[in-house]
């Protein structure tokens, strides 16, 4: 074989060549999708990857139908002098999913690294695997879970939405339940740029700190949950579907550098969440 498979702890496939200046585009798409349905996470690295944004957007065409922005098809995640939120700042990011303001859901992250911080300086990115998570859950803070929807809203440069969604919900397109969680992020000294705003619903306000306290012991528990450390031209294909993604605090002024591009199911799953968007 061209590659060799290594598990990730605790899930993913980690996948390296056998041989210096192997190209990514080597790898059969196919075969990848038949390791990605099985374990929601692959980190190929090793591999020679893309000359410009254009060629990574490329590539990920052969994956699906990419997702289109205002600015295009790739995002350049990347610290910006002033920036006006909290995307192209240092700060963490909460678990969160992508497309859950937008009219479709993408399938597929893909996010190639072009310049990796030093490991001092922090920014990994986290992924909680939610499916493993709810397996793991007691029946009783489940069935609370099943009960609970959660109220996001968020204005930003490219959208303005509203979206309920239940904390539990099916998989659109396979048969098990995943988490739908935008983890609020409490910022005492309101460094955090453009928060989302909050509100659940189906729990006593009582309750509702203990609940979140209860879900994010579940989703950052060591069995559920993988916090990426970057290496130059790492490419992480991650399933958005049935994972929740955030990132760590990383120094200001690092050279922490990603693309990232989202890339549609087949077929597309229309956003059933949204209540407006414009």
């Amino acid at each position: 074989m061209k590659i060799i498979i290594q598990k990730l702890n605790p899930f993913g496939l980690l996948i390296t060549p056998r041989e210096k200046e192997t190209s990514i585009e080597s790898l059969e798409i196919e075969e990848l999708k038949k390791f990605f349905n099985k374990e929601y996470l692959l980190l190929l690295r090793g591999f020679k990857t893309f000359h410009n944004s254009e060629h990574f957007s490329l590539y990920c065409e052969s994956w699906g139908e990419v997702s289109l922005w205002p600015f295009g098809k790739v995002l350049e995640l990347i610290e910006q002098d002033n920036p006006q939120d909290h995307i192209f700042a240092n700060s963490a990011i909460p678990l969160h999913w992508d497309g859950m303001f937008r009219e479709q859901i993408p399938e597929y992250q893909i996010f190639h690294c072009k310049k990796a911080p030093s490991t001092q300086d922090g920014g990994k990115t986290t992924f909680s695997n939610t499916v493993s998570a709810l397996s793991n859950m007691t029946n009783e803070f489940r069935g609370k879970c099943e009960n609970i929807t959660g109220i996001y809203q968020r204005e930003m440069e490219f959208y303005h939405s509203k979206v309920t969604s239940p904390i539990i919900c099916k998989h659109p397109y396979k048969d098990f339940s995943v988490i739908r969680y935008n983890e609020p992020h409490f910022d005492r000294n309101g460094e955090f740029i453009n928060p989302s705003l909050f509100q659940f619903i189906g729990i006593d306000k009582k309750e509702l700190k203990n609940f979140q306290v209860k879900i994010k012991e579940s989703l950052y528990s060591s069995q559920n949950f993988y916090s990426h450390e970057w290496k130059d031209g790492d490419v992480v294909i991650a399933d958005n579907f049935s994972l929740l993604h955030g990132r760590e605090e990383f120094t200001s002024k690092s050279s922490r550098h990603l693309q990232r591009v989202q890339v549609l199911s087949n077929p597309p799953f229309n956003n059933p969440n949204l209540e407006s968007y414009r």
